[in-house]
């Protein structure tokens, strides 16, 4: 398997990938979409976001988001780096879960759970580009990916498109939409960049001022899944209602955050703010709003010696996610909002990111 080492030059190359045993000869390539001074790159290795360029408060442009520098990295990749992850987002406990009175299995992948997917999840697959779009008025990219009824266990074939589009010369919209097709089967997709709004060589993301628009987080036990509760996060580390430095709530956690948070604004369609981010040394700063019903606050506790682009080495709390979510679990809580998508309904899950920049 050759390796791509020219990072900004987009060229498609085949690999050699094997998938349930069958080795296929699938097209895997860097793209690009811009306007104005917001770049964005991406790779069709997991719908994965690679890089995204906007300047800082002195004008100088800015790569805010980790990732690798080849294809071979993004394949060997176990960070989630930048990566569209599902068929189900976050954990499922003990691997299964019932559903109109049949148990599904599924493949743990960690422990005896279901992260992101199984072991094979949808940031482990190469995608189709449907259309692709690098600049003009409306820079676009779409990816599309079929997943196969029994694929890492779950249930029925789900027709999956992604679009990312850069609107205004500021503003990231993310768009997930997956379809069923032939049986009822859960759905919770997530975009899985990690975000450091000093640059990716900048070090750890713990000087950034982060508020979330979220009163309750869903607690969870020693191996991550959720109780069920739904806890208030007035007077905790997990409070940041109001703008806080992300180190100054770190008290009585051991590692940093790994936690989800019922949004504040309903589960309905509509979009409404989940989270905004402020680096004070580039000025830069990220909003984020959604239609999901959660999100996931990382803070990239596990980051370790990683060799990312450059060959700079990414550490611990090298940068942050803010993955907009299903509750994870929830397929084993029926009081959590509803995953599963029925045949001939269609899952849509909306974020957009806004970027600016301040003196």
């Amino acid at each position: 398997m050759s390796k791509l080492t020219l990072l900004f030059c987009f060229i498609v190359v085949a690999f050699g990938v094997v998938v349930d045993g069958t080795t296929s000869k699938l097209d895997v390539g860097f793209y690009e979409i811009k306007k104005g001074d917001l770049s964005l790159k991406l790779t069709n290795w997991g719908a994965s976001i690679i890089s995204l360029l906007f300047p800082d408060k002195n004008g100088k442009l800015t790569d805010i988001v980790l990732g690798y520098d080849s294809v071979k990295e993004y394949m060997n990749d176990t960070t989630y780096f930048g990566a569209t992850v599902g068929r189900v987002a976050n954990r499922i406990a003990g691997a299964k879960f019932t559903l109109n009175g049949t148990v599904y299995k599924l493949v743990a992948n960690e422990k005896k759970n279901t992260l992101h997917g199984g072991l094979i999840g949808f940031s482990d697959v190469v995608w189709n580009v449907k259309k692709h779009k690098k600049d003009g008025k409306h820079p676009h990219i779409i990816f599309t990916y079929h997943s196969s009824d029994g694929e890492q266990g779950f249930p029925g074939d789900l027709l999956t498109t992604v679009t990312f589009t850069i609107v205004d010369n500021n503003q990231l919209s993310v768009r997930m939409k997956a379809k069923a097709l032939n049986k009822a089967t859960p759905v919770n997709l997530a975009q899985h960049a990690y975000w450091n709004l000093g640059g990716h060589t900048s070090g750890d993301i713990l000087s950034n001022e982060i508020q979330i628009f979220g009163s309750h987080i869903t607690p969870v036990d020693k191996d991550l899944i959720p109780t069920g509760k739904l806890d208030p996060v007035k007077g905790t580390p997990y409070d940041f209602l109001r703008p806080a430095v992300i180190k100054s709530k770190f008290y009585g956690l051991p590692n940093g955050y790994d936690i989800n948070y019922a949004l504040d604004g309903g589960t309905g369609e509509k979009m409404k703010p989940a989270a905004m981010v402020f680096e004070r040394k580039t000025g830069i700063k990220m909003e984020l709003s959604t239609n999901a019903p959660g999100v996931q606050f990382y803070t990239g506790n596990y980051i370790m010696d990683s060799k990312g682009k450059g060959g700079y080495i990414y550490q611990a709390h090298a940068g942050l996610c803010l993955e907009t979510q299903g509750f994870p679990d929830s397929v084993n809580h029926p009081n959590f909002p509803s995953q599963i998508v029925f045949p001939g309904k269609t899952y849509k899950h909306s974020m957009l990111f806004k970027f600016s920049n301040k003196a």
